[in-house]
């Protein structure tokens, strides 16, 4: 009996999704389970599995195409059916030989049709550089290759090949990369290029153009001496590693500072809701992660209750999972605050834009030595400027500047954070 496949309901504000790529075409053997397709949506990228064995009659939407929750993406024709449909009589004037049968199902199992378990991120990492993803070994679940996975062995690839000298004394070629489309325009060499944006990319647009035109955003500005954190970091950098083994960063720092400052500032940790706030006694911190595919917020669940080691491997894990496109949709629903660090990137002073319906959000910009003047003298401090961008509808401009304050003081004395 036919089967289809359908976009599958991923959470309720995820309605539709975009056809990345098929892994699979029509007239190939599946087995249930199997990936057959990949969509991105504008949160996550997931697999759709066959829902039952047999031939892949029909693919109703393309690579590149928008579809509904629920549209039906493909048939399935069981086995059975599919085998009755193409069987032919064999010919009055030759025997096949025992095992004939058998021997033809076998060579049917090629590399074209039993495609390599990856995720989009590693697929696109692969079309870029060239790489054989056949030839890549997984380091994801059941062998899965990950878009590190693709980068280690180009790297690999390319180390091998400084590494070997023809005749001439000259290094290699390196291998061609697949040119991307351009457009020629008459009267010179000056291209242009058309790419279609991603559905994550489409949708981080209008978020922040909604931001923009729905809430009453405002900006305040403080700095913050970064010498504390830093010596204590350093004094237990290396204990810290070995007990728990991932690094001590700023970013705990400031989620622990974030959380203290919000139960005493409680409206920044709210929402509106038509003509009500809805004041929200637990903190789940959102952490601004930048990908290859674009801007994700994932969530650190009741960071309240999360040690300084367990906020910076969630973090890091975090990180690794955007970039490798494997957050799931519950790492990113929800959060009540967000921290956003374009330090990371460079970027010494920024406005956030607000990540509705959150009514507040701190930006961390990178830290640079500057002349401070301490005890009426001029001294060299790492220092750093803090950002608060609020929904003025709600939060008043005292309470975001002394929010901002006790952000600094806590940060500037960390053993405090203890006390809080």
């Amino acid at each position: 009996m036919p089967a289809n496949v359908v976009v599958p309901e991923v959470g309720e504000s995820i309605v539709d999704a975009r056809v990345a790529k098929w892994l699979k075409k029509e007239g190939d053997a599946v087995n249930v389970g199997e990936p057959l397709v990949e969509l991105e949506t504008d949160k996550i990228d997931l697999e759709v599995a066959a829902p039952q064995a047999g031939v892949l009659k029909s693919i109703a939407h393309g690579d590149g195409a928008d579809v509904k929750v629920g549209e039906v993406l493909g048939v399935i024709e069981d086995a059975s059916s599919a085998e009755a449909a193409t069987a032919k009589p064999p010919a009055a004037s030759t025997s096949a030989p025992a095992g004939a049968t058998a021997d033809k199902k076998a060579d049917a199992k090629t590399p074209e049709t039993e495609k390599k378990r990856a995720t989009p991120a590693a697929r696109n990492a692969a079309q870029q550089n060239a790489v054989d993803l056949t030839l890549v070994a997984g380091s994801g679940d059941a062998g899965r290759v990950m878009k590190r996975d693709v980068e280690s062995t180009f790297a690999a690839r390319a180390e091998a090949a400084a590494a070997t000298v023809d005749k001439s004394g000259k290094p290699p070629a390196r291998p061609a990369i697949p040119p991307r489309e351009a457009r020629q325009v008459e009267g010179g060499d000056r291209t242009e290029e058309r790419v279609r944006m991603s559905k994550r990319r489409a949708t981080i647009a209008k978020r922040l153009l909604e931001a923009q035109s729905t809430a009453a955003m405002l900006t305040t500005f403080n700095e913050v001496d970064m010498s504390a954190v830093m010596a204590l970091r350093e004094r237990h950098k290396q204990s810290f590693k070995e007990r728990h083994g991932v690094g001590l960063g700023i970013a705990s720092f400031f989620v622990k500072s974030s959380i203290a400052a919000l139960r005493a500032f409680p409206r920044i940790n709210a929402e509106i809701q038509g003509d009500e706030m809805v004041l929200k006694q637990y903190y789940d911190i959102g952490v601004a992660v930048g990908a290859s595919e674009g801007l994700v917020v994932p969530v650190l669940r009741d960071a309240d209750r999360l040690s300084f080691a367990q906020i910076e491997r969630q973090i890091r894990e975090y990180a690794k999972r955007a970039e490798d496109g494997t957050l799931s949709l519950a790492d990113l629903k929800g959060g009540t605050f967000t921290i956003t660090n374009g330090g990371v990137f460079g970027s010494l002073l920024s406005t956030p834009i607000l990540n509705p319906p959150q009514v507040g959000i701190l930006g961390l910009h990178a830290i640079q030595q500057r002349p401070v003047g301490v005890n009426g003298q001029i001294v060299l401090r790492p220092m750093m400027y803090v950002a608060l961008t609020y929904d003025h509808r709600i939060v008043d401009g005292a309470e975001a500047v002394q929010f901002l304050v006790r952000i600094k003081q806590l940060v500037e004395d960390p053993g405090a954070l203890l006390l809080d």
